[in-house]
């Protein structure tokens, strides 16, 4: 009977019955000893030095010798040939290609291998994402989109139960509670500050329970947390790899056997590690990236170091060596019944040394951050959309549309060397490259879903270049439509502009009403970012306004006097041309904000609350930060991980600015001219409660040689205590303290780098009274370096490179070669500590869920014969509440849908936003109806129900573990930072149903 015949029965290569996976199918340990669980594994980055298809198929060999096709080729046969054996793997996205390649037989094969628990995933995500530039919403869909293959592949053997993020630069607190509410038993990783691990190693405490929520009741978001001794690499000389070169174990009776003394080595090693740990069990990961090519070396000396170090003990040794994975490892742990230190904060910064701080990535690429973000606005609009329309969506009059295409590509965007920005440019070509095909098959699908559902087959347009004034529908067309489609879960007002080359427009809305609207001349900024692309003179700007989870579409058409157009249009343009005396009184303001600037410099000078009377001053401007070359202290330059200026104190851009003004009743716009690379436009629009900056940042000049990294920085007299705030991945806002660590006695080499911290959406400084809020539109870096002030790195251009293994600098060409220019927003809040949280937190989920905008010219057909135009739809009977967020509707199967409902306040955050909430998911959409629903785990692979972690024991407090309560869609409740997941089975309705 062959090989692979005994593995379908269920039956190991010694007749023995396969015991299950998961725990059950754990090695047997020896109680007394020391055990040494060996891990083999590789660490398999999803894109780095090259693309995702260039590391899987093994090309370009030149750039690094990697391919993950032969590693999966080359260790299902060790696992075959030995029942003992065990291999973990993680990177989902590369498995599912690998998979797809295999024959019916071998998947049969594997199956059997997973369902031995002897090749185990651990983690399940699509990549290993990045945990200081992802976004919460982009990290659960990666997770989510890696775990469904599992478990629809494997069932519950290919569930991970433990979390694995070995090389990720620093460790986010909400990562952890996001792993928790997975259903992770556990998590593990292998960077951390070397300051930092000294001290654990000291106090043992290199394992702890991470209580990685201040709102959820533990232990909802506590998670039992390991620091590996190795980061992920194995010991040293221990490295039996083909890229390696260690002495294998040689035990003939040749004069070269090396036995003993490779034996007495690793007893040595494992005692040592043995003494920063608090149980008989350590963990060796015996691997590391793209190893195992050829696993038979790994594997060959694998097994004679169990058998000689094991054969040990019959002269006493009381070492034992095993194989095992990060789930039989946590096992023992857990077994050990101690009780364990908790953590409350994160683990960045992340420092490998004294002047080598990884902050420089929390900015790096700004314009790929910047895209990832626009790009899971998009998924999330396609998603909705496609859940609303049903089949129609994937194929409809627009062709077949494709969901997945964005959905993978944006799981490919998190992974650590993604968004991070710490890949070669070739590589970060290649991660916009799939983005962009993504948007090119959920264009389709919302095409299709909006005809459907809108009843009209219109040739729809979507403008993607409307950050530099770029639209050809709008530029040239009389008439044309704004479908502007709303995620979020109540209705939301937003100001439109769109590029034209006329002076006077009609906007109607769907009511066939007048809306106010105002033309202003291009900038002279647009106009030179742009270079040519685009011809617009002009931006039409209006207020729109779309339902919840809906749109609404609005009807543009140029006046007779539009079509005067030259004249009037150069005239205005002219008009606006900067001129230093153009306002005299040196202020914008609406019925919110008065923003005041000062007459010899243009910079802005006081911000005053008009709702809460309520003034502070604030300068800003524009600094940047020689990049290091390295000095007398260390060889440490400034690269695409490292953060590491020359000296403390930035560089001022300018005294001042040319400034001038664009005034109407809709927009109050003052310009501000930097340099000829650096501009902003200071903006308040009718209504608004917050002070828009926009700036453009680059080409950023080296021609002195010099690497820069440019920071706007905000100046109060707020006295600050050294503190700041700043949110974890847009959810959870964490306290820092400058020149601090909670948990240990910093010794700060890098006063500026060592302070920075991940800005994933917004950062904040207070006294007792005021508070003065900047979101952010993508993730930057950021800090307060002293009281009452604040500043945010918003582009970097570095002339060396960081030796952390990109092996380039990051010095991206831009569209044109000559250097990327960044344009972004800054959103400044200034009110009462009390009231802030309700105004940042949902100005920050209006940005990051911001309407999409369709055009179309109009006049297309009916969708189906005699079917009416539906000019406003929304998909739900009710409004959500201001402190619920509909945080996913994602098609699931052909007939049930992904529902995710958040409260997006923590707790005591806000006196009416943090109190629970209550609403009747049975009843809220209107375009179908849900005929059963299931509660899943926050990964959707698990119902909530069958969820049961391991229990662990905090060293302080009692730790309660309630069960959840039965399910009543009629009435669910969400406590403050509670997401809630559910898959419903649906019947479609309605306009939908088409």
């Amino acid at each position: 009977m062959g090989l692979s015949v005994w593995l379908l029965l269920g039956v190991g290569l010694l007749g023995t019955p396969v015991a299950g996976c998961g725990y059950e199918s754990c090695p047997a340990t020896k109680p007394g000893m020391l055990n040494v669980h060996l891990i083999p594994h590789t660490h398999n980055d999803v894109g780095w030095l090259k693309t995702v298809d260039q590391y899987f198929y093994g090309e370009r060999n030149d750039i690094q010798h990697a391919g993950v096709q032969y590693i999966l080729d080359s260790v299902i046969p060790q696992l075959q040939a030995d029942p003992t054996k065990r291999f973990i793997y993680v990177e989902v996205a590369f498995f599912y290609r690998w998979w797809r390649l295999q024959t019916e037989s071998m998947q049969q094969v594997v199956k059997q291998l997973v369902s031995e628990g002897r090749l185990e995933f651990i983690n399940g995500g699509w990549c290993m994402n990045d945990e200081a530039a992802a976004h919460y919403n982009s990290v659960i869909d990666q997770m989510t989109l890696g775990l469904r293959f599992l478990q629809e592949t494997f069932g519950e053997c290919g569930r991970p139960r433990a979390a694995w993020h070995i090389d990720p630069f620093g460790h986010s607190r909400e990562q952890a509670s996001l792993f928790a509410q997975m259903g992770f038993d556990g998590f593990f990783f292998g960077r951390l500050d070397y300051q930092d691990k000294a001290s654990r190693k000291q106090l043992r405490e290199m394992e702890q329970i991470w209580r990685a929520s201040a709102s959820l009741e533990p232990p909802s978001a506590d998670l039992f947390t390991g620091v590996l001794p190795n980061g992920y690499n194995p010991p040293p000389s221990l490295c039996w790899d083909q890229f390696c070169s260690d002495n294998p174990i040689v035990d003939d009776v040749s004069s070269e056997n090396n036995v003993d003394s490779m034996v007495a080595y690793f007893l040595e090693v494992a005692a040592a590690q043995a003494k920063h740990y608090r149980t008989n069990h350590i963990v060796m990961t015996m691997g590391s990236d793209f190893q195992y090519e050829n696993a038979n070396l790994w594997y060959k000396n694998m097994d004679k170091l169990i058998k000689h170090v094991n054969a040990r003990q019959l002269n006493g040794s009381h070492v034992h060596v095993l194989y095992s994975t990060p789930t039989c490892y946590l096992q023992e742990l857990n077994r050990a019944n101690l009780s364990w230190s908790l953590k409350y904060d994160d683990f960045f910064p992340y420092a490998d040394g004294p002047h080598q701080f990884w902050t420089g990535y929390f900015t790096s690429r700004p314009a790929f951050k910047r895209y990832e973000r626009l790009s899971n606005n998009f998924l999330q609009v396609c998603n909705q959309l496609e859940a609303l329309a049903g089949p129609v969506g994937r194929k409809g009059p627009y062709g077949e549309g494709d969901s997945s295409v964005l959905r993978r590509a944006m799981a490919v965007a998190q992974h650590h060397d993604a968004v991070s920005g710490t890949e070669k440019q070739h590589v970060a070509n290649d991660y916009a490259k799939r983005l962009a095909a993504g948007w090119d098959a959920c264009q389709v699908v919302v095409s299709n879903a909006l005809a459907s559902i809108g009843g009209s087959k219109e040739n729809f347009v979507y403008c993607n270049h409307l950050n530099i004034s770029v639209c050809p529908l709008t530029e040239s067309s009389h008439t044309f439509m704004v479908i502007v489609y709303n995620p979020l879960g109540r209705r939301v007002s937003w100001n439109v502009r769109l590029p034209v080359n006329e002076a006077l427009y009609l906007v109607t809305d769907p009511d066939g009403q007048t809306v106010p609207s105002e033309v202003v001349p291009v900038s002279n900024f647009t106009w030179q970012v742009r270079r040519g692309r685009g011809d617009a003179t002009h931006e039409l700007i209006f207020q729109a306004s779309a339902p919840a989870l809906g749109y609404s579409t609005y009807t543009v058409s140029k006046t007779a006097r539009g079509t005067l157009r030259s004249k009037l249009a150069k005239r205005i343009q002219e008009q606006a041309r900067p001129r230093a005396d153009a306002w005299s009184s040196r202020e914008i303001r609406n019925e919110h904000v008065r923003v005041l600037f000062s007459p010899q410099t243009g910079l802005l000078k006081e911000i005053q609350n008009l709702d809460k009377d309520i003034a502070l001053p604030v300068s800003q401007n524009f600094f940047w930060y020689n990049a290091s070359i390295g000095d007398v202290d260390s060889t440490q330059t400034s690269g695409a991980y490292i953060f590491r200026p020359n000296r403390s104190e930035p560089i001022r851009m300018a005294g001042g600015a040319r400034t001038y003004l664009v005034k109407n009743k809709l927009v109050q716009e003052v310009y501000q001219n930097f340099s000829s690379w650096c501009s902003q436009v200071v903006r308040l629009y009718a209504g608004q409660a917050y002070v828009e900056l926009e700036w453009t940042v680059g080409p950023i000049p080296i021609d002195d040689g010099l690497g820069k990294e440019i920071i706007s920085r905000f100046e109060t007299p707020l006295q600050t205590d050294g503190r700041f705030y700043t949110d974890a991945n847009g959810r959870e806002i964490l306290e820092r303290r400058r020149d601090y660590r909670a948990t240990w006695n910093l010794s700060q080499t890098e006063p500026v780098a060592g302070n920075y911290y991940p800005v994933n959406s917004r950062i904040y400084i207070k006294n007792k009274t005021f508070q003065l809020t900047v979101l952010t539109d993508r993730s930057q870096g950021g800090s307060s370096l002293a009281d009452g002030s604040l500043e945010l790195m918003v582009h970097r251009r570095l002339l060396y490179d960081d030796s952390r293994g990109v092996g380039e600098p990051l010095l991206e060409p831009g569209v044109y070669g000559d250097g990327l220019v960044v344009r972004g927003r800054h959103l400044i809040f200034l009110d009462t500590v009390e009231s802030s949280a309700d105004r940042h937190r949902l100005q920050a989920e209006r940005e990051f869920m911001a309407p999409q905008l369709v055009l179309a010219p109009g006049g297309g057909p009916p969708f189906h014969p005699g079917q009416p135009s539906l000019k406003q739809f929304s998909a739900l009977t009710q409004e959500l509440p201001p402190s619920l967020h509909l945080l996913t509707l994602a098609p699931w199967e052909p007939s049930s849908v992904l529902i995710r409902l958040e409260h997006q306040f923590e707790r005591g955050e806000s006196a009416n936003g943090s109190q629970p909430l209550s609403l009747d998911l049975l009843h809220l959409f209107s375009s179908f109806t849900i005929t059963s629903i299931q509660e899943m785990n926050l990964g959707a692979n698990q119902q909530r129900a069958a969820m049961s972690r391991l229990k662990w024991r905090p060293a302080t407090g009692a730790v309660r573990h309630p069960v959840a309560p039965p399910l009543d869609p009629l009435r669910i409740t969400l406590e403050p930072m509670e997401i809630r997941t559910f898959v419903a089975t649906i019947q479609r309705q309605g306009a939908a149903k088409l």
